[in-house]
């Protein structure tokens, strides 16, 4: 009777502190759940025409009342829809990183074709 005794001790014993390491690792599951890892920098979007693009630089200019300038940063992991060329109007995804705008996505809007009244 006092094996059986010292059996259930021991165990009991043996129990008490995995039950104790189950719980913070519980918690801290729970805690990733309610706080998700932040996001990526949100992005933004723009049209423009293209006044020059090279391997690693795309520079737009932006219509309007005050027409400027915006210079993105290209890399390979831009994706791009479209043949870009100088003059074509693009639209341009991109995230600002820093003082830099980097573009995620770029976009070529066929031209317009306008229509003649015989």
């Amino acid at each position: 009777m006092k094996r059986i005794a010292i059996a259930l001790l021991v165990g009991a014993m043996a129990a008490v502190p995995a039950a104790g390491f189950a719980a913070p690792a519980a918690k801290a599951q729970t805690t990733a759940a309610k706080h998700p890892a932040k996001a990526t920098a949100p992005g933004h979007a723009t049209t423009g025409v293209v006044k020059s693009i090279d391997e690693k630089t795309l520079v737009i200019t932006r219509p309007g009342k005050k027409e400027h300038e915006m210079t993105f940063a290209l890399n390979p992991s831009t994706q791009r829809e479209g043949t870009v060329a100088v003059g074509s109007t693009v639209s341009v995804r991109y995230q600002e990183e820093g003082k830099t705008h980097v573009a995620s996505a770029l976009m070529v809007h066929p031209a317009k074709q306008t229509t003649h009244k015989s």
